[in-house]
């Protein structure tokens, strides 16, 4: 799939920004664990913290393709912020956009496409990854208000997110039709956090446990119909995983280029060693896996933007492409050598933050289950 003239100026604008206002400071911020805040309201300057929102809340009101391109450009100079980059932006503003009332939509979604709210994500319990369905937070109806009981984990943004979406049980006797959303400020003397893990990648980002400890909401933080969090939660999931696709094409292409220009300056045997077939066949096939998953991402979104069921295209993405990233990001060391084991290349970085794609927005093996599912639908 070609690009549109406005994507690809899309790609160009946002590759720039990544290269001048991220790329220079990303180890600086690895260690400080994360930018400063204002780093996400210069990208809500350039559009970056809305991008499919309507323009109306201050949205760019952009096409998903668009969105999965700038995500595959800030992920190729660093991974952790743009994950950070993506909770904002799909599901907690593109929940609100699709799901949220009028009230919600004017009060929250300006401050989150400008940069100055981020938001996070809530689902993932300690006792349940995969299984959503499983979740056990309660909120209890007051009178007007909800009452939140509950222990969420891998929570990015869990400390630095102004809003939180979290998903959370509202009938149990309903099963998974007794989940329900709620889009809420984490000013709240109830939302505790109880830890920052310490990550082997993504470091720019905290990733947190949290605890809703008898945290009231009003009713009117209801995101969407009562009993209806499961399928919300699932179609942010759905579109989330072109974006991780999208997220690995970009570190992936990071390593590639790396190894590409280490091959062309290191000399053995007389010669530089991308001149040596072994090296110049295995960046071949690392270009080619990395072209294939690109062209994996692009079709799955394009099917989003068309209104087309994407969720086995985007499942495949996901599945190929996060393991392509972390496959291209170790053949990227070998082919440093010695030196790519050491900080002073990025390769290391790179390795470190990719590895994640293959489990969150739902593990590889889920992926697998998800396309079986599909298999009937699939062209054989």
């Amino acid at each position: 799939m070609l690009l549109t003239q406005d994507q690809n100026a899309i790609r160009l604008t946002v590759r720039d920004f990544a290269n001048t206002r991220i790329a220079p400071y990303v180890r600086e911020w690895e260690k400080d664990g994360g930018p400063p805040k204002s780093l996400y309201e210069e990208m809500g300057k350039v559009g970056l913290m809305g991008m499919t929102v309507d323009p109306s809340y201050g949205g760019s009101g952009l096409d998903f393709t668009s969105y999965a391109v700038a995500m595959e450009e800030i992920s190729a100079v660093d991974g952790g912020i743009s994950n950070m980059m993506s909770g904002s932006n799909s599901p907690v503003a593109a929940g609100i956009d699709a799901h949220g009332s009028h009230e919600q939509k004017q009060q929250i979604l300006p401050m989150l496409c400008s940069g100055k709210w981020l938001g996070s994500f809530h689902l993932t319990e300690p006792h349940t990854g995969s299984d959503a369905s499983a979740i056990t937070t309660r909120a209890v109806r007051d009178g007007s208000e909800f009452i939140l009981d509950g222990h969420k984990a891998f929570i990015t943004g869990g400390e630095t997110s102004d809003v939180a979406m979290i998903i959370a049980v509202t009938d149990p006797e309903a099963g998974k039709a007794g989940l329900s959303a709620f889009i809420t400020s984490t000013d709240n003397p109830g939302y505790q956090v109880i830890s920052r893990e310490a990550k082997l990648g993504h470091r720019t980002n905290d990733l947190c446990q949290v605890r809703f400890d008898s945290m009231r909401v009003p009713e009117t933080d209801l995101l969407g119909v009562e009993g209806r969090g499961l399928p919300i939660a699932l179609s942010g999931l759905s579109i989330g995983r072109i974006a991780v696709a999208a997220q690995a094409v970009g570190g992936a292409r990071q390593a590639l280029r790396l190894a590409k220009e280490y091959a062309e300056v290191r000399d053995t045997f007389g010669k530089p060693i991308i001149q040596h077939q072994t090296i110049a066949f295995l960046l071949a096939e690392m270009a080619t896996k990395l072209e294939a998953a690109r062209q994996m991402y692009l079709h799955a979104a394009t099917l989003q933007d068309q209104g087309h069921d994407s969720a086995a295209a985007a499942s495949m993405a996901k599945l190929f492409a996060s393991e392509m990233a972390e496959w291209v990001a170790s053949k990227a060391i070998q082919i440093h050598g010695g030196a790519g084991f050491l900080e002073d290349h990025l390769v290391e970085k790179i390795y470190r933050d990719v590895r994640v794609y293959q489990i969150y927005e739902g593990t590889s093996e889920i992926q697998k289950l998800v396309i079986s599912r599909h298999l009937n639908s699939l062209e054989m």
